[in-house]
């Protein structure tokens, strides 16, 4: 799972897919920390992202770094723990100024059943499952 954080984290930026009905719908996020053992993300309530993990929590994630790129495909969990949501926010503190742990609109995720695949075009694909 370290070697994923450290991608996603290289990388900066990640595309979020989520499904609504029958239409794919993808969206930068820049978000990912390791708490208690898995990997988070970060999102608001209000946001049809939202919506949309809560009607179907397979997503997939993609990154591109150095001539390299990450796929996840994964479940994700809602953790509703303050715990969780202050240690998202400690990490990206610049996200405080729209975001608050108490403020019922943060909300984290954990990647579960997650394979992410590391591939290039000059070497073989990597699997890590976590």
């Amino acid at each position: 799972m370290k070697r994923v954080l450290d991608f996603l984290k290289n990388a900066g930026i990640y595309y979020l897919a989520t499904v609504e009905g029958d239409q794919p719908r993808v969206r930068p996020f820049g978000t990912a920390k390791e708490f208690e053992g898995k990997l988070y993300i970060q999102t608001g309530r209000v946001k049809p992202v939202s919506r949309q993990i809560a009607e179907n929590p397979k997503v997939e994630i993609c990154a591109f770094k150095d001539g390299s790129w990450i796929r996840i495909a994964c479940e994700l969990a809602e953790d509703d723990r303050v715990e969780a949501k202050k240690a998202m926010l400690d990490e990206y503190p610049e996200l405080r100024g729209m975001y608050n742990e108490n403020d019922g609109n943060t909300q984290v995720f954990y990647m579960k059943n997650a394979l992410a695949t590391i591939s290039s075009f000059t070497a073989p694909p990597v699997e890590i499952r976590f």
